[in-house]
């Protein structure tokens, strides 16, 4: 079986969960052994792992150049082959020479999300026109709003059944504050899928509710992780025996609540002043929180470390006594389950869509600060709570796995194409 995937963002770039889930789902199915994925991403960086086939977007030419092998050879990736792109040139299906393209005839992609982030999208589906007339496949597979005007294309290029993955909607990310523009391609694009894969039975009841779609095309696909390298499984967790750390990681903005980490901070350090807070992570409300942590008096206490990457992310979890994850709306969430596998216990808001497959952390409701410090406060006091958290919270996660995932995916795509 072969799938052409569309996403946004690939390891090793990651700017959120989008690229981690990505990983992990092609991961999962290429161990079916009888699964190829062809992955369309706007700019590889070329480090992609080799265990999927890449497409860089920005090497698929829309209009017709005449050039050589050698120098088609010469500018392209090593990822790519000057049979691929002339293989490419030969499916061009319209004239798009008023279009902005390089020398190659290829559209060039700032990568990740710039401020035409519009224009790039329209472009990319543009470009998914080319790549599918050029591909053989089985099914479409499309990540989030961003490629599903890709996905739409292609089917209506192939007429071959079209998947659409839901990691977040508009919903999640403005807190009901929708951007129209936003929800008509979330729309679209739901209305063309014959199957709608959400991240959890949360995000399936907005899909279902908000968007207006048939119930029996919409599935719960919960997301997984992978197992801990050795190198991070043997990074050492520091002695806490004197201070303890309480840790948020991830994007300083309206949909993650970083708000009410902080007042629940506060609340804690009222009672103790043993503990320090570290809120790391990059986001729009970044400076609000320096502010709100200056005017609550406890900027002794509290740490803003910055955007964290790839081994930082896992030596703040081993570094942490405590990790909590307080989202106002959060479609899955997969960073206390990489806190877990470090050993570190977890709070998440009840309002996460990881909550319905995990049993060992601690849940309360994002706005409810008195419930989220009590959890604080016990689990940094008392060590058979922590203990028992850490243990049972591992052995769990550790059963969570992109395989599972994978294999599910797949039966999926099956019933899709035999239907």
């Amino acid at each position: 079986m072969r799938v052409l995937m569309f996403g946004w963002e690939f390891p090793p770039k990651i700017y959120g969960g989008l690229a981690v889930a990505s990983y992990g789902i092609t991961k999962g199915l290429s161990l079916q052994n009888d699964v190829e994925t062809i992955f369309c991403l706007p700019k590889p960086c070329g480090e992609e792992e080799k265990f999927l086939k890449i497409i860089g977007m920005n090497q698929v030419p829309i209009v017709y150049r005449d050039h050589d092998y050698n120098y088609v050879k010469s500018r392209i990736p090593d990822y790519m082959s000057p049979e691929d792109y002339y293989n490419f040139r030969n499916h061009i299906y319209a004239d798009f020479s008023y279009m902005n393209v390089n020398d190659m005839g290829c559209m060039e992609f700032a990568g990740g999300y710039p401020g035409n982030l519009h224009d790039e999208i329209n472009n990319f589906s543009i470009i998914a026109g080319v790549v599918a007339r050029a591909e053989q496949f089985d099914i479409i597979h499309a990540h989030d709003w961003l490629t599903y005007p890709a996905g739409v294309h292609a089917k209506m290029v192939s007429g071959k059944p079209l998947c659409i993955h839901v990691h977040a909607t508009d919903f999640d990310r403005s807190r009901g504050k929708v951007n129209p523009t936003v929800y008509s391609i979330e729309k679209n694009g739901m209305d063309h899928a014959d199957c709608i894969m959400c991240v959890s039975e949360l995000t399936r009841r907005t899909v279902i509710n908000e968007y207006h779609q048939d119930p029996n095309k919409v599935f719960a696909m919960h997301n997984a992780v992978y197992p801990l390298s050795q190198e991070l499984q043997d990074l050492p967790r520091p002695d806490h025996s004197k201070e303890k750390v309480v840790t948020f990681l991830g994007r300083i903005t309206m949909q993650k609540g970083p708000e009410y980490f902080v007042e629940a901070a506060t609340m804690v350090l009222q009672r103790t002043r043993n503990i320090r807070f570290c809120m790391a992570g990059s986001g729009d409300k970044l400076d609000e929180m320096i502010n709100l942590v200056a005017e609550r008096g406890i900027a002794d206490r509290f740490h803003f470390p910055g955007f964290m990457r790839g081994k930082q992310v896992y030596e703040c979890y081993k570094d942490s006594d405590v990790f909590v994850m307080p989202s106002v709306s959060e479609p899955f969430g997969i960073a206390p389950l990489e806190a877990m596998q470090c050993g570190t216990p977890s709070i998440i808001s009840k309002q996460s869509g990881c909550g319905e497959i995990l049993t060992n952390v601690i849940k309360t409701d994002y706005w409810d600060i008195h419930a989220m410090a009590d959890a604080i406060y016990s689990i940094c006091t008392y060590p058979s709570l922590f203990e028992y958290l850490q243990k049972e919270g591992k052995k769990e996660v550790d059963g969570i796995t992109w395989e599972k995932v994978g294999i599910r995916i797949r039966k999926l795509y099956d019933n899709l194409i035999n239907r």
